[in-house]
């Protein structure tokens, strides 16, 4: 059995070509090499895992190669000295390798001197190795190696030519491993391989360590649902559901899916961060110049662009706002799980109410969500139910209403969605003209109840209510629909105010009841009752109204410590 070989080790590049995502200066070292124009010291500096020791390595060997006479296959180890600088940085480390730098190559045209990890060398060190390093002899050349390049004093830097090294992309990452599955016969899915590469952060060395491992757990099928679960790492599923949840205004379901999260073992911060992330790549998504700042596979880049037409800019933007403010505060915050689910409940209320203005800070009120509880929602359910099985509502089958909608239904849904012209908004009442008064005289005129009615009714308040216009909904819900022939619907309200407001949703109330009945000749007649007594109190005189008339000792009250209103 053969022993097993890390990747980091058996696919290191021993090539230029085999270098990841350092095309630039690789090519230049080529080229170097090819002119002779190769510096006797030079500086590789950049991320660990990035390919800073493997380049050193690949052009000490391409240096003395170029003479024709020697066999391709030499390595030159005797030319090629490597010296870590992390636990070799005396003075007198470097005084021993500035002696052997005077000795000539038996072999080859250069001695070449890795020095890895520069940067901890003592002062004292690097002030030994300046003279050598400014003047070295003709056959020796220095390349040093390190992550921490403002940590070497100026004047070694002012001797080097330097090569800042990159981060490896995810893309070319990505690739690169495709390309190991393929020599190694293992499977794996695309979005498998991105969520490693996304782990490695830029580092190759990181990305092949990762692989090994997620390799040792599914074995020769790497699948997305795996390699999440073994890196522990949030999918990018779970962000799409959470923004799906954010948008529809879910606050209950929100703090849920929250709750779900920390289950699994995930900090908040982490979480935050990826939200704040997630809703960057959305609004790169948004403009076909940006798209391709998405570094996502085919499939999550489909994802991300659906999901982008649903979320307007203002949204993205107030929301990536928060979340950074969530993540600035996070570390400081003594109760950093109410934090996030503040932060959460803030963006969620952001598209509450369409564009109306809101506070910075506003969260929808609890009442809103009130019409939602399981209870309610059963109570509704079991009162349809009954009422679809009394034979004397409904003359046709519900099914084929609902597959085959008259005519004005489509006609209605059809001005609503070409409506969004500057034309349309000049002439918004012929537009309501036009459906109130349309000729229905040869469109169904099924029998219903006045429970049906009461029914509908409500149901209509209550979606007024849930689109947040409360005082359109108490309008509707301060009173109950009569009914009288010929199905015309009387309802009386207390003030001329109510009645104008009552006008502004008759249109739709109407559409809506003719729709539900199944019935094209109902009309509402709205009439003016100022002895009706006011089940809603804006003002704060009405507020104490009512509730004087609860308990009139706060009247008294009042009295005795001369309140105001």
């Amino acid at each position: 059995m053969k022993p097993f070989i890390v990747s980091a080790r058996k696919y290191r590049p021993q090539n230029f070509e085999d270098v990841v995502g350092q095309q630039a200066i690789t090519n230049t070292l080529e080229n170097a090499i090819k002119s002779n124009h190769l510096a006797q010291a030079l500086l590789f500096t950049g991320p660990r895992g990035v390919g800073k020791t493997s380049c050193a390595r690949i052009l000490a060997k391409k240096i003395n190669l170029q003479d024709t006479s020697i066999a391709e296959d030499e390595d030159f180890a005797f030319n090629i000295f490597e010296l870590d600088a992390a636990s070799n940085n005396s003075v007198d480390d470097i005084r021993s390798l500035t002696e052997q730098v005077r000795i000539p190559p038996q072999t080859g045209k250069y001695k070449v001197y890795i020095i890895d990890e520069v940067h901890m060398l003592s002062p004292n060190a690097f002030n030994a190795f300046l003279k050598t390093l400014e003047e070295p002899p003709a056959h020796a050349i220095f390349i040093l190696a390190t992550t921490e390049k403002h940590k070497i004093i100026p004047t070694i830097l002012s001797r080097c030519q330097i090569f800042d090294f990159k981060r490896i992309g995810v893309l070319d990452a990505k690739n690169y491993l495709r390309t190991i599955c393929k020599n190694e016969g293992i499977t794996a899915d695309d979005d498998a391989l991105h969520i490693i590469a996304q782990k490695a952060d830029g580092a190759m060395r990181d990305a092949l360590s990762i692989f090994d491992r997620v390799v040792s757990f599914s074995g020769k099928n790497l699948t997305r649902e795996a390699v999440a679960e073994n890196l522990n790492v949030l999918d990018y599923d779970t962000y799409f559901s959470m923004t799906d949840l954010l948008l529809e205004n879910k606050i209950p379901e929100v703090l849920n899916s929250f709750n779900e999260i920390l289950s699994k073992g995930f900090e908040g911060h982490h979480f935050i961060n990826g939200l704040a992330s997630h809703f960057r790549d959305l609004l790169v998504a948004k403009d076909k110049i940006t798209v391709d700042l998405l570094e996502v596979g085919d499939t999550a880049k489909k994802k991300y662009l659906a999901q982008a037409t649903k979320s307007s800019l203002s949204f993205l933007m107030d929301a990536i706002q928060k979340a950074n403010d969530c993540d600035l505060n996070y570390k400081s915050s003594k109760n950093q799980r109410l934090l996030v689910e503040l932060t959460l409940m803030q963006i969620t209320s952001i598209t509450f109410d369409g564009e109306k203005k809101k506070p910075a800070n506003f969260i929808i009120p609890t009442t809103f969500f009130q019409a939602l509880i399981p209870a309610k929602k059963k109570e509704v359910v079991e009162i349809s139910k009954k009422i679809v099985e009394t034979p004397t509502i409904v003359s046709e089958p519900i099914s084929e209403k609902i597959s085959n909608p008259p005519k004005p239904v489509l006609e209605f849904a059809l001005k609503r969605d070409n409506s969004l012209s500057l034309k349309s908004v000049f002439k918004p009442k012929e537009v309501i003209k036009k459906i109130v008064e349309e000729n229905y005289d040869d469109y169904p005129k099924t029998i219903f109840t006045t429970k049906q009615l009461e029914l509908y009714w409500k149901e209509y308040a209550n979606s007024l209510e849930k689109k947040g216009e409360q005082s359109m909904a108490a309008i509707i819900s301060i009173g109950k629909p009569v009914l009288s022939e010929n199905f015309k619907i009387s309802f009386s309200v207390s003030n001329s105010l109510m009645q104008d407001q009552f006008q502004k949703v008759r249109p739709n109330l109407l559409q809506f009841l003719r729709e539900k009945l199944n019935n094209y000749g109902i009309d509402i007649l709205v009439t003016l009752d100022e002895t009706i007594s006011k089940k809603f109190a804006y003002t704060p005189q009405e507020k104490f109204d009512k509730l004087k008339e609860k308990n009139p000792m706060i009247e008294k009250l009042r009295q005795i410590f001369e309140l105001d209103l």
